[in-house]
């Protein structure tokens, strides 16, 4: 079953928020392209992007390994076509909540780039 591109971004929090690392690859696209200003300060030899599940696995396991307490509260979800656009509170512990926008592109049922703001 395909999933409307609103449930994908349900899921996406739900992985998330799990720190399920193969619930969140399994939403994405072998060859996907993610963009975050984060990749650029923690891995500057990227210049914040990288591409395919292989990268994106050992940038979200590094993440989930540096902020155990890490989480996203959605503030809302936008889906205009294959583009879904959502804002959210990214929580840590320890951490002021910061206010995050990122915006998906789906094709296929799978998500091919993600970019930060």
């Amino acid at each position: 079953m395909m999933h409307t591109n609103k449930e994908i971004a349900h899921l996406w929090f739900d992985a998330f928020n799990a720190h399920n690392l193969c619930n969140l690859l399994a939403l994405y696209n072998d060859n996907a392209k993610h963009y975050s200003p984060k990749l650029k300060l923690h891995q500057p030899e990227t210049n914040g992007l990288i591409v395919g599940k292989a990268a994106l696995s050992n940038w979200w396991q590094d993440s989930f390994e540096r902020l155990p307490t890490l989480k996203y509260e959605p503030n809302f979800i936008l889906v205009d076509g294959n583009k879904v656009f959502f804002e959210y509170i990214r929580k840590v512990d320890g951490q002021i909540d910061s206010i995050i926008a990122e915006l998906l592109v789906i094709e296929n049922g799978l998500i091919i780039e993600s970019k930060v703001y």
